[in-house]
């Protein structure tokens, strides 16, 4: 439930001067400047990390929360249930949802209809990984190939080209998802992670970046971001209604099933949103990167203590190298290159670090 860190992780620093921080205006307002004064640190903290960091720990616990429906519920049925609830709660509660349509011109409403099914398209595809691939290993395909996934759209939409940098983000990134599917082959302990899995977590990162690239797009443009936020989620959760409804839904008049889809619908989605928005308004892009990056780091941790998944050392390994590319992503420039040339996706982060939900990760669904 993804991040949005709408393009899931930042790749620049956004940088202010004089302290001066400007707006950004949409259809109906102008830009405003407002000068920040002294803030205290605790509360510095309070009102920018700590938002965003509750916010990556509440998407952790997505993949292990789903585990703990009915054996008979459907995976895909368990993230759809909270995608509906959820988005349309956020539709209904954030401000500018129903006014957005006839503010956007007609390719931004194309634009609106193509987000919503992408979003759409997460739980879908990153719930059923779940099943067949465990907590740990489809959280961390998910998380890493999306960074991937944006560089490419962003480069085939003229929105950015790929870099040096990216590129050997990339293939770190792509080995250590290898090692991660074969380590158990490769340490001889029987077959490698399910192809299946592998195949729908990926998926699950290329909605993901679709999504994270059109709400970008639209925030830019003008349009305010809680309102982009909430009319992508809410039509999602429209859409995915039909498909909850199709399928037995015996299991969500269960106690355990309807507190499963409760907890992701309110917490994972609602609550997680809100919060990540608000933090994104007081914080920088690169701070909010690096702690969105607790996310996975919480799934594997509960994968493995909660669910009892095990992984043998090449996986491990894996799981390392693919680190190591995400820090790669994430990891802020020297100021000497930040300040002479814009690498990787920086310019477009650039544009978006101060603008809400579509800046990350966002988000996940």
């Amino acid at each position: 439930m993804v991040r949005l860190a709408v393009c899931p992780f930042g790749f620049s620093v956004r940088r202010t001067r004089r302290r001066k921080i400007m707006t950004v205006p949409n259809h109906t307002s102008p830009v405003r400047l407002a000068v920040a004064g002294p803030r205290s640190p605790r509360f510095a903290f309070l009102r920018g990390p700590a938002p965003i960091l509750v916010s990556a720990l509440l998407w952790g616990t997505i993949g292990t929360v789903s585990t703990l429906a009915p054996t008979d519920a459907p995976a895909a049925a368990i993230g759809c249930a909270g995608l509906s609830l959820g988005g349309i709660l956020l539709f209904l509660t954030a401000r500018g949802t129903r006014s957005l349509p006839r503010a956007c011109t007609h390719p931004e409403r194309w634009l609106l209809v193509l987000g919503a099914f992408a979003v759409a398209g997460y739980p879908v595809t990153f719930y059923p990984a779940v099943a067949r691939t465990g907590v740990a290993v489809s959280t961390v395909i998910a998380l890493g190939s999306a960074p991937i996934f944006v560089g490419l759209l962003a480069w085939a939409t003229g929105q950015d080209r790929p870099t040096a940098r990216w590129a050997c983000a990339t293939t770190a990134a792509l080995l250590g998802c290898t090692f991660l599917v074969l380590g158990p082959e490769l340490a001889g302990q029987g077959t490698p992670v399910d192809a299946t899995g592998v195949v729908l977590a990926t998926g699950a990162g290329l909605s993901y970046a679709c999504y994270s690239l059109i709400a970008d797009r639209l925030i830019t443009r003008g349009h305010p971001s809680d309102a982009v936020m909430g009319v992508l989620f809410g039509a999602a959760g429209m859409l995915v209604i039909p498909l909850v409804l199709s399928i037995d839904t015996h299991w969500l008049t269960t106690p355990r099933g309807a507190t499963v889809a409760a907890y992701l619908a309110l917490f994972t989605v609602y609550l997680a949103y809100r919060l990540f928005g608000y933090g994104l308004r007081h914080t920088t892009a690169s701070t909010a990167t690096t702690l969105t990056l607790t996310e996975p780091a919480v799934a594997a941790i509960l994968g493995i203590n909660v669910l009892g998944e095990r992984l043998p050392a090449a996986s491990w390994c894996g799981l390392a190298v693919l680190a190591v590319g995400l820090l790669l992503l994430t990891a802020p420039l020297s100021a000497c290159r930040r300040k002479d040339r814009p690498t990787g996706l920086s310019q477009l982060r650039s544009r978006r670090s101060g603008t809400g939900p579509s800046t990350q990760h966002q988000g996940r669904v």
